[in-house]
């Protein structure tokens, strides 16, 4: 059984946003679980489940087939980066600026 940490969220609701807004979302976990890391390893873990969970949705929302391998190994790319040994040498910085580019393009869909 799978651990549901959005437990307001179906994959229904998430098929509902455009990928820039779903993007964005991970992002902000992203965020929040690099934030935490040196402050509280539990809360961090916390932000890469959930992470992961909303990339999980991501991958399952038909209407992201044509940019399925890029999902899924962002997904495999961001679990080395934060739970593995980086093996592919990802950078922190680089990564939060490849997720500003899709939290601006939702606010920008938004008119803010």
């Amino acid at each position: 059984m799978t651990t549901v940490f959005h437990k307001d969220l179906t994959q229904s609701k998430w098929n509902r946003l455009d990928i820039f807004n779903q993007m964005a979302n991970i992002g902000s976990e992203f965020y929040r679980a690099v934030n935490w890391q040196k402050k509280s390893k539990k809360v961090s873990n916390q932000a890469i489940d959930r992470m992961l969970e909303l990339i999980d949705l991501t991958i399952d929302d038909p209407k992201n087939y044509k940019s399925l391998k890029e999902i899924v190994r962002l997904r495999e790319v961001l679990a080395d980066l934060l739970v593995f040994d980086n093996i592919y040498q990802s950078d922190i910085e680089k990564t939060k600026n490849y997720f500003y580019a899709f939290n601006w393009a939702a606010r920008v869909q938004k008119g803010l």
